[in-house]
């Protein structure tokens, strides 16, 4: 345990309490998440499991500042983002956080190597020197030499690598992946979660993946259960019962 509450402790990269969010008020009122807490660490792999409808994507968008909870904190490396300004949550996204999300979201007139170098970009980085330094993360994640072509052109596991790169690039120490399966046959997904965590996962570094894909459990340092809103008791470690 934490002997100063105050303070993180060295490995804790997200800590979250109470965590609430609801839709609609008074009868219409539907609590999406209610009252979480959750402790994610610098080093792990962590899966937040459970059906579709539970409430995993909307946590996701409170831990990573996108969607404001009606209750509850979220301390990230010690600091409550939640009572950040507006530019600072804005900074605290393009540094802190790397999002992969379940549709990729690439921009269908960009080259798959001005994808990958939009957060550099947003940086006021020079365009150019931005597209060369996303073609060396293209490499990363195994798409040497398509840095050139359209999204339009990859296969479902390549796009899904391209929002990878994108996300990395700014070597966030948080990666959150949302549904990176969903769209994916099994052999393509459990590749593209080997690759996350032998190549991207390191000490200094967070993953939080949100599935309801039982078929890639197996690379998760630990698994939380979700369910109507609540994180149950069940916390396993990978390969448990």
């Amino acid at each position: 345990m934490n002997p100063d509450p105050g303070q993180p402790a060295d490995n804790e990269a997200i800590v979250a309490t109470g965590l609430t969010k609801w839709f609609g008020e008074g009868e219409t009122r539907v609590i999406a998440v209610n009252e979480v807490n959750l402790v994610a660490h610098f080093g792990e792999m962590l899966f937040i499991v459970g059906p579709s409808g539970s409430g995993k994507t909307t946590m996701l968008s409170m831990l990573s500042g996108i969607l404001r909870p009606n209750a509850g904190t979220v301390m990230v490396k010690g600091a409550d983002i939640w009572t950040l300004t507006n530019d600072q949550l804005a900074d605290f996204r393009l540094n802190t956080i790397g999002f992969v999300f379940q549709d990729y979201h690439l921009f269908p007139r960009l080259t798959t190597a001005e994808n990958v170098a939009i957060p550099l970009i947003l940086k006021q980085h020079d365009w150019n020197q931005s597209v060369v330094e996303a073609n060396e993360y293209l490499v990363i994640v195994g798409l040497k030499g398509k840095g050139g072509i359209l999204p339009v052109k990859l296969s479902g596991g390549e796009q899904q690598r391209v929002a990878i790169a994108r996300a990395i690039i700014s070597q966030p120490e948080i990666l959150i992946l949302d549904e990176p399966t969903a769209s994916l046959d099994g052999d393509t997904g459990r590749m593209i979660i080997a690759f996350v965590k032998e190549k991207i996962l390191n000490k200094n570094r967070c993953i939080l993946i949100v599935t309801h894909d039982a078929r890639i459990n197996e690379y998760a340092d630990r698994i939380l259960h979700m369910e109507d809103g609540h994180l149950t008791a069940h916390d396993e470690e990978s390969g448990t019962e």
